[in-house]
């Protein structure tokens, strides 16, 4: 396919944890009539979502670079003002840091070296389209450098040669990518737009899957098991290639087994799957049916194709195929994870995108690093689903969120923080009492441990740090510097988190009933008071007791008071 444009009760936490009741996955199982509003940022603070136009913004050059396990790759796009974005140049260079990590997981210094070559190469391309400066430049390293022991000096030896930032992705962020560069393209699809979709790019070190219906993420998860980490292992055993192969066969198995146990698969579902092999397939396979950016192969013709490339040996792929050798070497066990986890959900075709991660890069550049209100909603759509597995008061924990969020709007000039700062805000209000799951004694803590042992699908692993951090702190002590993972933040983000926690404290103090007869309220400051009005309530007397006690740590973060008026004429 041509390209496009395009301590505490550790011991039972920990049980639950190991019974799967916290999963490390993201899954949804709504009632499918279920419909969650909209989320749109209500802060008239600053704002990382909407940037405003300016002549300079007409049409910029960016550059995305992805440091895979086999290859380092490259894409120059030009993205214009309405986040479009043409791809101008593409390159790609086999490296071996795969091969390294996940043989010794080390990456050895002639790889780095190699490594540092590929990347000036790069950043000379880059000057030569105008990208002089790092603005404009993401280069992001997947698993092989992640799970690399010396991957801090590995990134550091980057800087120093070509001055480019290198970013360790993790699997949360690798999944977000994976369904910014997809979405476009299922949407755009009448089959696929509307119908129970399983994404599937199985890649050199892991393998990510997507379920989609209609736009919504209903799972996403990453499995440690790649066609190249596959052939590493078994060429330690020194056997046949018939004994080799048969040993991949049965992981892959495994693999597909966790998958299907994983997806709901009560209804019959689309396969979409991404990635160089299933791309080479399609350009080899007579009957394989191309629609813009998408192409339609049968699962057989691709079961087929794939033992054909079974018997071939690297150095016959490389001239039939004209693949690098790093290719050669893990094509076939690719293929073959795709074709049986079609076979599993009895999919009698593939959907093979014409889509990668750079792709995903390339949409976030364009949007600026920002949360579209729709992938808001994905990220909220794990925090309750993670809620409802600890049994948490819904009513309740909607009820301030919402609170928690027209406080963050109206005090948009005291706290000074951006909207992705609301989301936090919004989903420590979500989950500040699942740790009650647990025990009700210290719940603040648990629910600290069990949001830092899920995973809370878009949200990296800062941002999940940050989330448990202001729900240890919606009651009881205030931020301090020896206490666990605070210790670790910076002083913006420890600033931030002392912030939010103080909203959140004030927003749970208005629902102290948990009847939900708070609901309009109003925020102003008035010397060193802040006012919170609302209207109609005659008696609110429990929820001023209440409040006065939780303004502690706002007073301590904003040095106000603050004080709960009714107005009920």
């Amino acid at each position: 396919m041509g390209r496009r444009n395009a301590a505490y009760n550790l011991e039972r936490t920990q049980a639950i944890i190991d019974l799967g009741l916290v999963l490390s996955v993201f899954e949804m199982n709504f009632d499918r009539t279920e419909r969650l509003p909209t989320y749109t940022p209500m802060s008239t603070g600053p704002n990382i979502c909407t940037p405003t136009p300016t002549p300079a913004l007409i049409a910029r050059t960016v550059a995305v670079v992805d440091i895979g396990a086999t290859s380092v790759r490259m894409a120059i796009a030009e993205i214009d003002i309405r986040g479009s974005f043409r791809i101008l140049e593409e390159v790609s260079q086999a490296v071996s840091l795969g091969k390294d990590t996940f043989t010794s997981q080390r990456i050895r210094r002639q790889s780095i070296e190699e490594c540092a070559v590929v990347l000036k190469s790069y950043r000379r391309l880059m000057q030569e389209f105008g990208i002089s400066g790092t603005d404009h430049v993401r280069v992001v390293a997947t698993s092989a450098v992640r799970e690399a022991s010396n991957r801090l000096a590995f990134i550091d030896r980057m800087y120093i040669a070509t001055g480019l930032e290198v970013e360790s992705l993790d699997e949360a962020e690798v999944n977000r990518m994976t369904y910014m560069g997809i979405q476009p393209l299922l949407q755009s699809n009448p089959t696929l737009a509307s119908v129970k979709t399983v994404v599937v790019e199985v890649g050199s070190g892991s393998t990510e899957v997507l379920v989609v219906r209609g736009g919504n993420v209903l799972f996403s998860n990453t499995y440690r098991l790649g066609s190249l980490r596959l052939t590493e292992q078994v060429d330690k055993l020194h056997t046949s290639n018939a004994k080799q192969r048969a040993i991949i066969e049965t992981q892959i198995h495994r693999l597909v087994h966790q998958i299907y146990e994983h997806v709901d698969s009560d209804v019959s579902v689309q396969m979409v799957a991404i990635g160089g092999d299933v791309r080479l397939a399609a350009a080899n396979l007579p009957d394989a049916h191309f629609n813009k950016q998408m192409c339609v192969v049968p699962v057989e013709s691709l079961a087929e194709f794939a033992r054909s490339i079974g018997v071939l040996k690297e150095d016959e792929l490389v001239a039939r195929y004209g693949i690098s050798y790093a290719d050669a070497e893990t094509v076939w066990p690719g293929l073959m994870s795709y074709v049986l986890i079609a076979k599993e959900f009895q999919c009698d075709q593939i959907h093979i995108a014409d889509t990668n991660l750079r792709d995903g890069l390339l949409s976030d550049l364009a949007l600026r690093d920002s949360w579209t209100a729709e992938f808001r909603n994905q990220i909220i759509r794990s925090a309750i689903n993670l809620g409802r597995k600890m049994a948490f008061d819904e009513t309740h924990a909607r009820h301030v969120a919402t609170l928690s969020r027209k406080l963050f709007s109206d005090l948009a000039t005291e706290h000074q923080l951006d909207n992705r700062m609301e989301l936090i805000l919004y989903l420590a209000a979500l989950l500040h009492e699942i740790g009650s799951f647990i025990n009700a004694r210290s719940h603040h803590k648990h629910a600290m441990y069990i949001i830092r042992n899920s995973e809370l699908f878009g949200l990296s692993v800062r941002d999940v740090l940050l989330v448990s951090l202001v729900v240890r702190y919606h009651r009881r002590s205030s931020p301090q510097p020896d206490h666990e993972g605070y210790a670790t933040l910076d002083r913006n983000d420890r600033v931030a988190v002392a912030k939010l926690a103080a909203i959140l404290r004030l927003a749970i103090a208005l629902d102290e009933s948990r009847s939900q007869r708070i609901s309009n309220i109003v925020s102003k400051r008035e010397g060193d008071r802040l006012i919170i009005s609302t209207h109609g309530i005659e008696d609110v007397s429990l929820e001023q007791l209440t409040v006065r006690h939780s303004g502690e740590l706002f007073e301590e973060v904003f040095g106000m008071n603050v004080l709960l008026r009714s107005d009920t004429a």
